[in-house]
Formats: C-alpha cells, sequence, structure tokens
C-alpha cells in the first residue's frame, strides 16, 4: 500500500509538471520570436510613418495644384487684359498712323506756306526796291502829266489804290508769316502728341508683358514644385508598397515561428543532463546575455540564458548552443552585428557568465518559455525586468 500510494503521489507530480508544461508552451505558441516581433513591428512603426508622409506629400500637392490653379486664374485673366490692351494698342497705332498723317499733311501746308512766304517776300523786295528808287518821281511825273484837274483825281485815286495794294501785299505777307508760326506750333504739339502716345503704347505693353512673364514665371515654379512633390508621393508609395510586402514576409514567418511554437508544445523534450556542451558554448552565451540583458537585473539575465537552453532542450529547435543563436532570424544582436563585436572584445561581464552558467546548468526561473522580448499590448507571460517571456 505504501509503495503504491507513492507511485500515485508520483504520477500526481508528474502530471502536474507535464500540464505546467503544456500550459507554458500553449502560451508561448501566440507568440514570435523576440526578433520577428520586433522587426514587424518596427515595420509596421516605419508604414505608419510612410503613410504620414504620403499624408502630407498629398496635402502639400493639393496646396500647390489649388496655387497653380489661382496662378492660371491670374494668367488667363492676363491674358484677357492682354487681349483688351492689344485691341488699345491696336487703336493707339491706327491713332499714331492718323496723327502722322496729320503730321505730313501739316508739313506739307508748311512746306507750301513757306514757298508763299518766299514769293511774297521776293515780290515785296523788288516793289520797295522799285519804289526806293523810283517811285517818288513816277508818282510826281502822273500828277503833273495830267491834262485836266479830272486826270489828275483819276491819277491821284491809282496812286492811292496802288499804296493800298501794297499795304494788302504786305499785310497778306505778315498773314503768312503768322500762319507759317502756327503751323510750326501745331507741328510741334502734334509731334509731342505721338511722340506721348507712343510713349503709352510702350508702357502698356510693358506692364502687361510683365505681369504675363512673372505670373508664368511663378507658375512656371509651382509646376516644378507641384512635379517634385509628386515625385515625392510617388516614392513614398513605392516605399509603402515595399514595407506593406515586408509586413506581409514578417506575418508569413511570424505564422511559421507560430506553427513551430505549437510543434515545441507537443514534441519531445530532452533532461538537461542529456546535452554535451561544446568549449566555447558558456564564451558564446555569456556574450549573447550581455547583448540582449546586459544592462538587466541578474534574474532577467538567468532567464535569457534560460530561452536558450530551452530551445537547446526542445526538439523542434536546434540541440546545440551555436545552432540556437545562429538559427536564422532568431535573435537580433546575431543580424545587427552587435553580438560578434561583443564576442570580438569579450564584452559579456562576470555576472553574464554567471547566468551563463546557470541556465546551463538547467536552471530557468522562466520554465519552459523559448521567447522573449520587450513587452508590447496584448502579450502576456513572465515580466522579468525590462522582458516578458513566453
Amino acid at each position: 500500500m505504501r509503495h503504491t500510494g507513492k507511485q500515485m503521489m508520483a504520477a500526481i507530480i508528474a502530471g502536474a509538471l507535464l500540464l505546467g508544461f503544456f500550459f507554458m508552451m500553449a502560451a508561448s505558441t501566440a507568440y514570435a520570436t523576440e526578433a520577428t516581433r520586433k522587426k514587424l513591428q518596427e515595420a509596421e512603426d516605419a508604414k505608419k510613418e510612410t503613410e504620414e508622409n504620403l499624408g502630407e506629400t498629398k496635402e502639400e500637392l493639393d496646396s500647390l495644384n489649388a496655387q497653380k490653379s489661382s496662378l492660371q486664374g491670374q494668367l488667363n485673366t492676363l491674358n484677357g487684359q492682354l487681349k483688351e490692351v492689344s485691341d488699345n494698342i491696336a487703336e493707339l497705332e491706327r491713332q499714331i498712323d492718323r496723327k502722322e498723317e496729320e503730321i505730313e499733311n501739316t508739313k506739307a501746308e508748311l512746306a507750301d506756306a513757306e514757298a508763299t512766304e518766299e514769293w511774297q517776300y521776293e515780290c515785296m523786295k523788288k516793289r520797295i526796291q522799285f519804289i526806293y528808287e523810283t517811285q517818288d518821281y513816277i508818282l510826281l511825273e502822273m500828277l503833273f502829266a495830267s491834262a485836266d484837274f479830272s486826270e489828275f483825281l483819276n491819277r491821284s485815286d491809282y496812286i492811292e489804290q496802288l499804296s493800298d495794294y501794297d499795304r494788302k501785299k504786305l499785310e497778306e505777307y505778315k498773314a503768312t508769316k503768322e500762319m507759317i508760326q502756327a503751323v510750326k506750333q501745331q507741328l510741334e504739339e502734334e509731334l509731342q502728341e505721338l511722340d506721348e502716345i507712343k510713349a503709352q503704347v510702350e508702357a502698356e505693353k510693358s506692364r502687361v508683358a510683365g505681369l504675363v512673364s512673372q505670373t508664368s514665371t511663378n507658375l512656371a515654379g509651382k509646376t516644378t514644385e507641384i512635379s517634385q512633390a509628386e515625385s515625392e508621393a510617388l516614392a513614398y508609395e513605392e516605399k509603402l508598397k515595399e514595407q506593406e510586402q515586408n509586413i506581409e514576409q514578417l506575418q508569413a514567418k511570424l505564422a511559421e515561428e507560430i506553427r513551430l511554437s505549437r510543434l515545441a508544445a507537443q514534441s519531445k523534450w530532452r533532461d538537461i543532463s542529456e546535452v554535451s556542451f561544446a568549449e566555447g558554448d558558456r564564451y558564446l552565451l555569456a556574450n549573447l546575455i550581455y547583448c540582449e540583458a546586459g544592462g538587466e537585473i541578474y534574474a532577467g539575465q538567468v532567464a535569457v540564458g534560460a530561452v536558450v537552453i530551452n530551445r537547446v532542450l526542445s526538439s523542434v529547435y536546434p540541440d546545440t548552443v551555436v545552432g540556437v543563436i545562429y538559427q536564422n532570424g532568431q535573435f537580433s544582436p546575431v543580424a545587427s552585428g552587435r553580438l560578434a563585436a561583443a564576442l570580438a572584445e569579450n564584452k559579456a561581464t562576470d555576472r553574464c557568465y554567471q547566468a551563463a552558467d546557470e541556465a546551463m546548468r538547467g536552471n530557468t526561473n522562466v520554465g519552459n518559455c523559448v521567447y522573449f522580448r520587450t513587452p508590447i499590448e496584448g502579450l502576456s507571460g513572465i515580466n522579468i525586468g525590462g522582458h516578458v517571456f513566453y
């Protein structure tokens, strides 16, 4: 009876341990390795950042397109004004043509007047010379040669008419001189007016051309900015696509690790006494502990070592310390090169070596957990220091 009781007690204890083992392994199947979880979280954070950058770029693109539309509207308005200005310029140019024609007519009129003046001047000069030289004698001869008083009166009247004619011609000459002066004044005014119209035309052309040029330059600048923003948006979209593909690959890897985790929970485990450690295992494990938990409390360092040894004991993972640590994609310090750097200089502290020794003796403070990582929402397990073990 005593023997049977001991057997039953042993069976109960073994059953409890077995149930605890499967419970801990089942809990671990819900999560992937620390490295994969970390990469997945980093990939999702990077994707979120890219989405934010893409959103900002698209907002900037919308703003630039709005500015471009506004500038295009201004340019269209200016083009409309340019047509109006062109019409005004055409009218001004017609005025210029008319004014130039008027000026040519005025010049012709002036030329005629000057010719008349010259002819009148020559006539007046000859008449004055004649009067100066002979008129006194001729007038006296005409008067004294009269046959009677009636003829005398007639000749006297003729002389008076001749004097009136001379005065008339003199007045005509004066009038011609005044007309020439007036025509010259008119010509100067017309030329000045012509210059003002031409200056107005050039100023109007320059003003609108300057506005069009400035707006076109601004529009070209906005087009360049839009092109750059579109290129950035396209680059972000391509990056986002790559990140989504990367996340899909990590999720696939996660699913595979969950499958392996479940398989480990259902597979055979060795006892620590069945493990033969190779030379250098202690050195390798201590430096991995340094990389993963060098700043953690001692219990956290032991826990990291225990995870490695638990994998060595599981039939799902490699059966050596080297095989477990260097299994592809399992521990981030391996991929990043931190472990290689630590090994090159033996960065492991005495406490890291002590933790490695304790783990290699089969001591564990995390049960049969085979994963650990920094805590994240929704992840439950054994929390030690800055890690959760599961």
